[in-house]
């Protein structure tokens, strides 16, 4: 099976009049799936996306904030006063954003914490989006989860209707609140999961972005792929989900319980723990929070970006301490007796720390570890996908056997191949965080 053909889109009908409850979100193969190619309220063509597109993304940011500045609202015309209680912010902030038309969200905003003096000039807004962010993305809300393989990452929590009976109100608003951020150049203190940004971009997806949702199925699923005759798993068409402590069964087509897996019907089992585990477990969440980041910026201006740019936009550029990371990294394989000593090893953090610029040194934790996000202790508290610390590790990798980096996220590791210059390795390893995002293989 090739899995490079099993590929999906999200398809997202319905506009922002609709109740996202009725919406329809499915999945279909990648080569069916279409996007418009036009930007409602400009006069933006789909050549304007392409040339856009091909930008690199510091200009393609300047792009976007010029087309964004043309769909703003002027301030004579109307804006919003947001009035907030630090006391109760997370409820303030859904309560305001829940409560406004779609167009409003053009408009110029000002915050204003109660019983403060402080008047907004740009750093309210800041402190807003950075609270309120980090309240609503909390683990502890039931709303969202920690990524399957890093901890830093959230993704949507299948059983939020359980924790929280309007849930589908606080994902509408985590989307306006991303897409309003997004349209004001402000950052959120959130980094999702890469199939969320792929999502909000209608990306393909693909097996290998289960990994970041549910590591466990990934890898067994990826283990039965190098078995001759599957049936001798006696496994069916069916899920086990867990929810608040209870089990419950899935069927992954009609009666799958009585449809046994075989080497004949694989193909199929994929397609649907594909299309199951990355949209349909949380359509209803998925639905709504999409609708809300598109009450504010058209789906078609996003295009441009890819999934790793759109995470650098919504969350930053991260603060990369050199020292911190390369003192915080193991070396395994032909550099675990030498260390950063060794000659390639000293190719690679010269590469990275004196002719990569931000954008790139972020693409490749982003390559690395799954994410751009760096935790606010360190690089010394990096986490794998048990939870356990998990540092930065460089691994040795024969040059016989690929010419490229490959990385395991799941375990925050880079396979460096055995490089001969260190210009080879800068074009290889610049190559390979690029074309991840291109969605070519490097193998």
């Amino acid at each position: 099976i090739d899995l490079d053909e099993l590929c999906f889109v999200r398809n997202f009908r319905g506009d922002s009049e609709s109740k996202y409850r009725e919406l329809d979100l499915q999945m279909v193969r990648a080569e069916e799936a279409r996007q418009s190619g036009e930007v409602p309220g400009t006069l933006i063509t789909f050549q304007d996306l392409s040339r856009a597109a091909d930008m690199k993304f510091p200009d393609k940011v300047t792009w976007f904030q010029d087309v964004v500045r043309g769909l703003r609202v002027p301030w004579e015309d109307g804006h919003m006063a947001i009035r907030v209680r630090r006391s109760d912010l997370l409820h303030d902030a859904q309560e305001a954003y829940l409560a406004m038309e779609a167009d409003e969200f053009r408009k110029y905003f000002r915050f204003e914490f109660i019983g403060e003096p402080a008047i907004d000039a740009g750093g309210v807004a800041r402190e807003f989006y950075e609270i309120v962010s980090s309240q609503l993305f909390d683990a502890n809300n039931g709303l969202f989860m920690s990524s399957a393989i890093n901890q830093t990452c959230m993704q949507i929590n299948p059983a939020s209707g359980l924790a929280n009976e309007s849930h589908l109100d606080f994902f509408r608003f985590a989307g306006r609140l991303m897409g309003k951020a997004l349209f004001d150049n402000h950052l959120v203190n959130a980094h999702l999961v890469r199939p969320l940004y792929k999502h909000i971009l209608a990306w393909p997806m693909n097996l290998h972005d289960l990994e970041h949702l549910d590591y466990d199925t990934y890898n067994g699923i990826m283990k039965t792929l190098d078995m001759d005759d599957v049936s001798i798993l006696c496994l069916d068409f069916t899920c086990e989900e867990e929810r608040l402590g209870s089990h419950e069964t899935v069927s992954l087509v009609p009666n799958g319980g009585n449809v046994s897996l075989t080497n004949e019907n694989m193909r199929l089992y994929l397609e649907r723990q594909i299309c199951y585990r990355v949209a349909e477990r949380t359509k209803e969440q998925l639905c709504a929070l999409l609708q809300g980041f598109y009450d504010v910026i058209p789906g078609s201006l996003l295009s441009v970006f890819d999934f790793q740019e759109l995470e650098i936009l919504m969350c930053g550029l991260p603060e990369i301490d050199m020292a911190d990371w390369k003192a915080h990294t193991v070396y395994e394989g032909q550099y675990e007796a030498k260390g950063a000593q060794h000659k390639v090893v000293k190719w690679f953090w010269e590469v990275v720390e004196e002719e990569f610029n931000e954008e790139s040194r972020a693409r490749l934790l982003q390559f690395v570890t799954g994410t751009s996000g760096v935790p606010s202790q360190g690089f010394g508290a990096l986490q794998g996908n048990d939870g356990n610390i998990r540092l930065f590790t460089i691994t040795s990798w024969p040059l016989a056997q690929g010419t490229f980096p490959r990385s395991h996220t799941c375990f925050n590791r880079i396979d460096l191949p055995l490089y001969t210059t260190k210009k080879q390795l800068k074009k290889h390893l610049s190559l390979a965080i690029t074309m991840e995002a291109t969605g070519f293989d490097i193998e």
